[in-house]
């Protein structure tokens, strides 16, 4: 034990531990279901997707019960064969009859088999496909407040791996069906033929079933060990690779390789103990089906010697416990599978029953060519959170064809304010109104129609440049590309690319130049023709060349047309019509910039110390102008 103020050996590794509990512990909350075998809610759920296709499932149903009655008739005809087609005295038809019954009942087992996996299959793909175009769909309309706190990779698995554990399930749900009544009809033909033998060999079943009880106990949690050893060690691995630039420019590369060799470590320990006792099981059941092979063969022996049964019948009794056992193991591995299922159903339908919090209104009307571009603020109070509002009733207006700037630092409540003209978010107080209308009371389409947005992070697609450009505005002609692409002096570097407008570009547009990017993605909002053109920090990321470029060009593009400028560079601010300066969430200036000048308040004294950006403020100026503002 160590002394109060002496200096114990620290773990170059201790700052790393919690953040990889905490991944685990994230993990544990996604998985804990995981060891659910049926959940009602979600087979229903799931229901609501195969009930379209209820024919198939009938049709697969019927199939795979003929193939379990083929199976059962089978061993029935052999048994006939040797007691009756084989024995002297025979009608010498009999043993041809037999086997031409054999070859029919071949015959329906294999139809019945193929029809089955085709029907089952293909009804199997059909759900698939309806999932996944309705979990895009609902992720397309889905609230950006559930977006704002929902992890992409995590939504991305659901899309893919859950998805897919549902189709793995569908695949063997009807094949279940047919293990279950192939058990039922082995148990009812041996009772039927010798119940006293069959109790013999029924009398392994216990001793079965009480070794699975015992495995399932272990084999749950080792499976469910696995499983989130896994989860979390993919997590870190895309981690590592969103992150590679940073990784190599701070020299993490040594330690986060060490890190993750034991998260890989702790992986194959958990991985290792699992496929073990999965195959734990299989080596039980045939040691299992050998002793019961092992008693028809002594205590089938003894009673045919005796009289009691033929020949015929033993024979019969040891098809059926080579097919005994079969289905046994085969609903233990689809145990697993309904495991995995129920998890993988409980997320999709958690993503499918996430409520869209922005919806059109029942009366709601479209804006049309006839509403102007004025945007208004009327007493707005807003917040992610409402008990943490970032805008408080705050109140400005900005005419049809005006270039309005919102200034303020970081926080104070710009992109907020963009994002309610958009309706991305309702607010909790007041009012925003667009082309004189409330937001709530028209479609989102028009109003989407109505406002053209360029963020500070343009988000381009893969696709040709064409096609990028025409992304909001499919219906645009390749000239009014062009004309957009020449507006903002995007067309020269196009047009220098070695397929020009149909160059296809990579992820995100990562053959391009930032700036070259920022242009594309003006050239995308200027096709548009929009009445309100909103810039977000638009011109924040590029080089001083490429935005009077773009100054140039917007000073002929927004003529008639409704600018909002986001910005933090003065330069960028100085000839708008009017600014709006937001602190904290309220406004507390506005005017032209010789106004604001004149007032002496925060924007002057910003000026005035010739600061670059809104976030150089000093405390001092800060303090002064909220209580000034207060």
């Amino acid at each position: 034990m160590s002394q109060t103020g002496a200096s114990e050996p620290r773990d170059p590794h201790e700052d790393e531990r919690p953040r990889m509990r905490a991944v685990v512990g994230s993990t544990r909350i996604e998985e804990e279901i995981f060891g659910r075998a049926f959940d009602g809610r979600v087979v229903r759920r799931i229901w609501e997707f195969v009930s379209p296709y209820r024919r198939k499932v009938w049709i697969a149903v019927a199939a795979v019960l003929v193939f379990t009655l083929s199976q059962l008739t089978i061993p029935l005809l052999i048994s006939v064969a040797i007691d009756r087609g084989m024995v002297p005295g025979a009608p010498n038809g009999l043993l041809i009859g037999i086997v031409a019954l054999f070859a029919l009942a071949i015959g329906v087992n294999y139809i019945a088999a193929l029809v089955q996996e085709r029907v089952t299959g293909q009804m199997a793909e059909d759900v698939l496909f309806d999932i996944r175009r309705k979990m895009f769909s609902h992720l397309q309309r889905v609230s950006l407040s559930f977006m704002d706190k929902t992890e992409v990779g995590r939504l991305m698995s659901r899309l893919q791996g859950d998805v897919n554990s549902m189709l793995e399930f569908l695949e063997t749900s009807i094949q279940s069906v047919g293990d279950i009544a192939l058990l039922i009809g082995i148990v009812a033909v041996m009772l039927w033929l010798d119940w006293q033998l069959a109790v013999l060999v029924l009398l392994v079943l216990p001793v079965l079933f009480g070794v699975r009880v015992l495995w399932l106990t272990k084999a749950r949690a080792a499976f469910m060990a696995a499983h989130e050893a896994n989860s979390v060690t993919n997590g870190a691995l895309a981690e590592a690779i969103h992150g590679v630039r940073a990784v190599q420019a701070m020299g993490r590369a040594p330690l986060n390789a060490e890190l993750y060799s034991g998260l890989v470590g702790r992986t194959y320990r958990a991985q290792l103990r699992a496929s073990k006792l999965a195959q734990i099981m299989i080596p039980i059941v045939d040691s299992l089906t050998g002793i019961a092979m092992a008693t028809v063969v002594v205590a089938g022996g003894l009673m045919v010697v005796s009289g009691r049964i033929e020949v015929g019948v033993m024979v019969a009794f040891l098809f059926y416990i080579q097919r005994f056992f079969d289905p046994i193991r085969s609903l233990t591995m689809q145990y697993s599978v309904m495991q995995r299922a129920m998890a993988s159903g409980h997320r999709l339908t958690e993503v499918l029953d996430v409520e869209v919090d922005v919806t059109d209104a029942p009366d709601a009307v479209p804006l049309g060519p006839e509403d102007d571009g004025s945007v208004e603020f009327r007493g707005v109070t807003f917040g992610y959170d409402p008990k943490h509002p970032v805008l408080k009733d705050v109140s400005f207006r900005v005419a049809s064809g005006e270039r309005v700037a919102l200034v303020g630092p970081t926080g104070s409540g710009k992109s907020s304010s963009i994002s309610l003209i958009h309706r991305f978010y309702d607010v909790q107080e007041g009012t925003v109104l667009v082309g004189g209308r409330d937001v709530r009371s028209v479609t989102q389409e028009s109003l989407g129609r109505h406002i053209a947005m360029v963020l500070q992070e343009p988000y381009l697609f893969t696709g040709t440049v064409m096609e990028n450009i025409r992304y909001s505005s499919h219906w645009a002609s390749d000239a009014d590309v062009i004309e957009a692409a020449t507006a903002v002096g995007a067309h020269e570097f196009i047009e220098a690319m070695p397929g020009g407008y149909a160059t296809r570009l990579e992820e995100r547009g990562s053959n391009l130049s930032l700036g070259q990017r920022q242009l594309l993605s003006f050239a995308r909002a200027l096709v548009a023709d929009a009445k309100i053109l909103v810039l977000d920090e638009a011109t924040a990321n590029i080089d001083s060349y490429t935005e009077r470029q773009i100054q140039k060009a917007l000073e002929r593009l927004l003529e008639g047309r409704t600018g909002l400028v986001i910005a933090h560079r003065l330069a960028t601010i100085r000839n708008a019509d009017r600014i709006v300066v937001l602190q904290q969430g309220r406004k507390i200036e506005e005017g032209d910039h010789d106004a604001l000048m004149a007032q002496k308040g925060l924007y002057s004294k910003l000026y005035d110390l010739n600061y670059a950006s809104f976030d150089d403020l000093p405390e001092a100026v800060t303090d002064a102008d909220r209580a000034a503002a207060t």
